[in-house]
């Protein structure tokens, strides 16, 4: 390949800014084909950003020749489906995150793509943005010390006030739970990135506010290397407003926010406090895009891209925190009658 020609199954809200015009924007990349199902909206996003082709069916653009990398950016209940059929094509895949509604999904998908030898990226795109780089060089080089605590802890009112249309991010058979896959999934990504695989996990989840079938509260506790504890709560249901990663080590602690763009704050032995400023994104997908296009071009993939088998991780968590929720989170979980 000299070129990575991009289609896109399903052009909705997500591709609109932080991944369609980065496709289009990254050295050695194009944006050749979307597809929506409802084709005067592909028609319409494809004359909006100037993309040649459009479809209203999957298949069709995944078997266009003029194609050779497919990302899927529906929503969660159809990841498996369509990487299956990119997988048949022969052909390397960047699906959204969350990768799938469950592990079981999840693990099929990186089972395919690797007895083909085809890549498979997942859209957990913090991992190569500048703010959380440099939170990863602050822990990885000592500054805080052996660290002693990580944590996470997240609140909003978004599944206290949300009335109808119901968003798929709440619907489980869509999503695979409620706001703690699409919202949580970046934070315990992170957590896998920063310090490494996240054991021992212990979770539960609850339905607080009961105006929907998902989780609106989850909490989990896990292990990390060396000992390190970590714990993450997460509230959708209200409560004042709460986003924040820490860091506590023998030396110092690091604070900074998961989706917010105020400095990092790091607070050391001798006393001392220094922020770190980042200008926001434009386009927030575009730092792992480019890295997912040299990548696919040939160039050597770093150690932290966010691929299938990291993102699997991310998935056995979730299912781990919430599975006594959902009386376990074995294939077609949704069906069963939820406590909501």
């Amino acid at each position: 390949m000299k070129t990575i020609r991009w289609g896109i199954v399903g052009c909705g809200d997500v591709t609109e800014v932080k991944s369609g015009p980065a496709l289009q924007k990254a050295v050695g990349s194009e944006l050749v084909a979307v597809m929506r199902r409802d084709a005067s909206k592909a028609a319409d996003y494809a004359r909006r950003h100037r993309v040649p082709r459009w479809y209203d069916d999957a298949a069709m653009l995944i078997d266009d020749p003029h194609v050779n990398a497919i990302y899927i950016a529906t929503p969660p209940a159809m990841h498996e489906k369509y990487a299956l059929m990119a997988c048949a094509a022969g052909k390397p895949c960047y699906v959204e995150k969350p990768m799938a509604r469950n592990t079981a999904e999840a693990t099929r998908m990186v089972d395919a793509f690797s007895a083909r030898g085809l890549p498979l990226f997942v859209a957990y795109y913090r991992r190569a943005q500048p703010r959380f780089a440099h939170a990863k060089e602050i822990i990885r080089n000592g500054i805080l010390g052996p660290i002693k605590n990580a944590s996470y802890d997240y609140c909003d009112s978004q599944m206290a006030t949300r009335n109808d249309p119901v968003p798929w991010r709440f619907v489980p058979e869509q999503s695979g739970g409620g706001l703690f896959f699409d919202l949580g999934s970046h934070a315990l990504d992170l957590m896998d990135f920063f310090l490494g695989s996240l054991v021992d996990v212990v979770g539960t989840g609850r339905n607080i506010g009961k105006r929907f079938d998902a989780e609106d509260f989850v909490e989990l506790s896990f292990g990390l290397q060396e000992r390190i504890r970590g714990h993450a709560r997460l509230q959708f249901n209200g409560g004042p407003r709460e986003d924040n990663f820490k860091f506590e080590g023998e030396k110092g602690t690091l604070r900074f926010s998961c989706f917010g763009t105020e400095p990092l704050v790091l607070e050391t032995e001798d006393s001392s406090r220094r922020l770190f400023e980042f200008p926001p994104l434009e386009r927030v997908q575009q730092p792992l895009i480019q890295t997912i296009v040299f990548t696919l071009l040939g160039q050597p993939a770093p150690n932290w891209i966010s691929t299938g088998a990291t993102a699997l991780r991310t998935q056995r968590v979730m299912d781990l925190a919430v599975e006594r929720y959902y009386g376990g989170r074995e294939d077609g979980f949704w069906s069963r009658r939820l406590p909501g």
